[in-house]
C-alpha cells in the first residue's frame, strides 16, 4: 500500500470546493507518456493552476502502474523544480470500470478515482459506486461517479447513443454513493468525432461544421437539486480545427471531425462545473506537430527532434486550455 500523500500528490476535495465557489474548472488532462506529463506540468506552472493527471485503465496498461507511480512523483519534484513552491497535482483515475481496478490504482498511490457504472442499471450502479467509496474514504481519497452515458469511443469506453442524465436521480444517487463529485451527461461526448455530420449544422462563412448545444438546462436542473456540489464533464475537447488541418495536410485522413465549442466549456466552468477532462486535444496536437515534423524533414529518425516538438505544441495547448477556457490560471494558493 502507497499513500499518494507519500507521493506528494493531493486529492480533489479542497480543490474542487475552491473552484466551484469561484467559478472557473480544474484541468483533467490525460496522459500516457513522459512527453504530455512534461507538458502539462510545465503549462500548469506557468500559468500557476491546479491541475489533474488522468490516466485511463488503457494507459495504466500501456505506462505500467509502477512507472505511473513513480512518474506521478516525479511530477511534483519536476514542479518544484520549474519552480511552484507547493503544487496541487492529482493522480486520478479515469473511467474506472470496477471495484478492483479502482482499489488497485488506491493502492499504487491515485489520490483519486473515477468508478463508472453509468452502464449498468441504477441500483447496480449506485452499489458499485458505493462499494468503491466505502473502501477510497478509508485512505481520503475522492471519488467520482457517474449519472447518464455519452456516446463516442475513448480507450475501453464505447457507446452508441448518449443518454442525458435525469436530474431526479441526483440527490438519490449522490446520497446514498457519497461520492465526492458527479460527472455527467449533457451532450458531450468521447473521442474526436463527437457528433455525426447529420448532428451539425454548417457554418456559410467557413464551411465548418458546427455541433448543436449542451443541455444547459439539464446542467441547471442538476445544479438546483446539488447546490454547490461538484460536477464533472467528460468528453470535452474541442478538437481544434487548426490541429485537425496540419494532419490532414500532412498525410492524415480526420475527417469530419468536430468537438465541443470553447464558449460552452467556459460557461459550464462558471458554473458548479468544477472539472473538465480534456483528452482528445492533446493527442491531435501531439500528432499534427509529429507529422509536421517527418513531413518537412523525412531524414529525421531521433524521437527527441520529433516528441520535442510535440511537447511544446501540447504545452502551448494546455496554456490556452487553462487561461481561456478553464479560468483556473492563478489560482494556487502558494505559486
Amino acid at each position: 500500500m502507497v499513500s499518494y500523500k507519500e507521493l506528494g500528490l493531493v486529492n480533489t476535495r479542497k480543490m474542487f470546493a475552491k473552484a466551484v465557489d469561484g467559478g472557473y474548472a480544474i484541468p483533467a488532462f490525460n496522459f500516457n507518456n513522459m512527453e504530455q506529463m512534461q507538458a502539462i506540468i510545465m503549462a500548469a506552472v506557468e500559468t500557476k493552476s491546479p491541475v489533474i493527471l488522468q490516466v485511463s485503465k488503457g494507459a495504466r496498461n500501456y505506462a505500467n502502474q509502477t512507472l505511473l507511480r513513480y512518474m506521478a512523483q516525479g511530477a511534483v519534484e519536476y514542479a518544484k523544480e520549474l519552480g511552484c513552491a507547493h503544487p496541487e497535482i492529482v493522480l486520478h483515475l479515469d473511467h474506472g470500470d470496477s471495484f478492483e481496478l479502482c482499489k488497485s490504482c488506491i493502492d499504487m498511490g491515485f489520490s483519486s478515482v473515477m468508478i463508472d457504472g453509468s452502464a449498468l442499471p441504477y441500483d447496480e450502479n449506485v452499489a458499485l459506486t458505493r462499494k468503491v467509496v466505502d473502501y477510497a474514504h478509508q485512505f481520503d481519497v475522492t471519488v467520482e461517479g457517474e449519472l447518464g452515458v455519452l456516446a463516442g469511443v475513448e480507450d475501453e469506453v464505447a457507446a452508441e447513443e448518449s443518454h442525458y442524465t435525469k436530474p431526479e436521480e441526483v440527490i438519490d444517487f449522490v446520497t446514498k454513493t457519497g461520492v465526492d463529485s458527479l460527472a455527467i451527461s449533457i451532450g458531450t461526448s468521447h473521442g474526436a468525432y463527437k457528433f455525426t455530420p447529420e448532428q451539425c449544422t454548417v457554418d456559410p462563412e467557413t464551411g465548418r461544421l458546427v455541433p448543436p448545444p449542451l443541455a444547459f438546462d439539464v446542467l441547471e436542473a442538476i445544479e438546483k437539486k446539488l447546490p454547490g456540489f461538484p460536477i464533472v464533464l467528460h468528453g470535452s475537447s474541442s478538437v481544434p480545427q487548426d490541429e485537425v488541418d496540419t494532419i490532414n495536410k500532412y498525410g492524415g485522413s480526420l475527417k469530419a471531425a468536430v468537438g465541443i465549442p470553447e464558449e460552452q466549456l467556459r460557461k459550464a466552468a462558471k458554473s458548479a462545473v468544477c472539472k473538465i477532462n480534456i483528452d482528445s486535444d492533446s493527442r491531435l496536437a501531439m500528432t499534427a506537430a509529429v507529422r509536421k515534423t517527418f513531413a518537412e524533414k523525412p531524414a529525421e529518425f531521433d524521437p527527441r527532434k520529433y516528441l520535442g516538438p510535440a511537447r511544446d505544441n501540447m504545452k502551448k495547448l494546455y496554456i490556452h486550455k487553462i487561461i481561456n477556457v478553464l479560468g483556473s490560471n492563478d489560482k494556487l494558493e502558494e505559486a
